[in-house]
């Protein structure tokens, strides 16, 4: 296998953080409508969300690409090196803050932090958690409804419903649920406030909503 194919594999995601100068925000905010209409303009970019934890100066992007390929390909582009060079003095990339997810994991990041993601039997439990009682509902309430439908359509339906519905509702809200269970604090942090310093308020929603992106 050569790399490029390697290199187009699994989706990633990868979080950024910026370090942003006080009383810059609203400078850096406008930037991030400029650099968003040019990222989206790369091939396998799927989406975008941007966290600024509050009082912090530090914004968190989290990029979605179709996979690692793709990901390098932006990050190394003159187009984005360019938008870069227009908030000098401004805001700088926390480059030691970077991290990329690929696979399972992606269900269990959290952007904005350094808590590395679960083990990997705690993400097979919480998504066998996840799954089964959809697939329990759609067995009983969908199977039985397309008995008669050609094989390569009975077959369709199991991941159209699936996948959304474990990707946008069902693994986020385990993770927040499990959450102590699958990020369990170091020693001695314990009830001194290390979860608080994992949370932050939305500064921006997915690129399908607002369109930022870096």
């Amino acid at each position: 296998m050569s790399t490029t194919d390697e290199q187009r594999g699994e989706p990633i995601t990868t979080v950024l953080t910026w370090q942003v100068r006080p009383g810059h925000e609203g400078e850096f905010e406008e930037w991030t409508h400029g650099i968003t209409r040019c990222a989206r303009q790369f091939t396998g970019n799927e989406g975008v969300s941007w966290l600024r934890p509050e009082d912090s100066h530090r914004f968190h992007v989290v990029l979605r690409f179709a996979d690692p390929g793709r990901l390098t390909e932006w990050l190394r582009s003159p187009e984005r090196a360019e938008w870069h060079a227009k908030i000098g003095g401004i805001a700088r990339e926390v480059s030691s803050e970077r991290q990329s997810t690929t696979g399972m994991e992606t269900w269990f990041s959290l952007p904005g932090t350094s808590v590395r993601a679960p083990a990997r039997w705690k993400m097979v439990l919480t998504t066998f958690l996840g799954a089964f009682p959809c697939v329990l509902l759609i067995q009983w309430l969908v199977t039985p409804r397309t008995a008669a439908w050609p094989l390569p359509l009975r077959s369709l339906v199991f991941p159209v419903l699936l996948l959304p519905l474990l990707t946008y509702v069902i693994m986020p809200s385990l993770s927040r649920l499990l959450r102590l269970w699958l990020y369990p604090p170091p020693d001695g942090l314990i009830g001194s406030g290390a979860g608080k310093r994992a949370t932050g308020t939305r500064h921006g929603q997915d690129d399908h909503e607002h369109g930022h992106d870096d």
